[in-house]
């Protein structure tokens, strides 16, 4: 290996911009949480928060609760993962005003969201900082970022695999820069690629539409499968996804606080 001349390393030690040495927290990526398969997990979206839930997982919504729930998680054992829409504007959101017209599509099948244009980096990687910086001041863990398969949908915008392949490393990015690890959510076609970029995933109704078998590049590299059914019973589901080492459980649509683990 080429030696640099000690002056040389004193000018790069000097003009290397500073925040550039090591993550904004501080912390080496090494440091970050990395959940591995076959771990419980409560995810409850609605409702007045029931933190008793004995599982060392809970997923939650990052805006609507506060640091003292992310620690009062903390202090009962629980990693805590925070839930964000990366990929839709909701209008209920105290952060909606930022997004400008211009990259709000069409809706996505929930009240008050509508799909983002994800090729606008240069608008909403800092709106996604802000958010991903919120997750980290109130303690989570992680960070799952939701509606992250806006090209396999009509978003109003020509949205292709590789803009969102693009879209999904700087979300994954932004995440491990501020020392959180982060989950694919669905987006199944693209786990060959994204795999190594992501740290677990989330899926909902994999059973259903017999697509469990396409999460497992995540278990075989040793990392958490997150997921949930609606609609089957757990004597149709679970067995399968028992075999599959996935963290599996049937929940109702509102995400609230009951839970029918497998």
């Amino acid at each position: 290996m080429r030696r640099v001349p000690l002056p040389l390393l004193l000018l790069l030690f000097l003009f290397v911009p500073a925040g550039c040495t090591s993550p904004p927290d501080g912390k080496p990526p090494a440091d970050r949480w990395r959940p591995e398969p076959g771990l419980a997990w409560q995810w409850q979206l609605s409702g007045k928060l029931d933190p008793a839930v004995d599982v060392p997982v809970y997923d939650i919504d990052g805006f609507d609760h506060p640091k003292s729930a992310v620690d009062d998680l903390h202090r009962r054992g629980r990693k805590v993962i925070c839930y964000l829409s990366t990929g839709a504007w909701e209008d209920f959101r105290p952060d909606a005003a930022k997004f400008p017209k211009s990259v709000l599509g069409r809706g996505n099948g929930w009240d008050g969201e509508r799909w983002l244009d994800i090729r606008r980096t240069d608008i909403l990687e800092p709106l996604m900082a802000e958010r991903i910086d919120m997750c980290r001041a109130k303690g989570f863990d992680a960070v799952e970022p939701d509606n992250m398969d806006a090209y396999a949908n009509p978003t109003g915008f020509p949205i292709t695999a590789t803009d969102q392949l693009r879209y999904n490393r700087l979300i994954a990015r932004l995440a491990h820069d501020r020392g959180l690890a982060v989950g694919l959510k669905n987006d199944l076609d693209q786990i060959p690629q994204l795999v190594g970029d992501f740290d677990f995933a989330v899926n909902e109704q994999c059973a259903q539409y017999d697509e469990c078998e396409r999460l497992t590049p995540f278990i075989s590299a040793g990392k958490a499968v997150f997921h949930v059914e609606y609609e089957l019973t757990t004597d149709e589901f679970c067995p399968g996804v028992r075999r599959l080492k996935l963290s599996s459980m049937l929940k109702k649509y509102e995400l609230g606080v009951w839970r029918q683990p497998c």
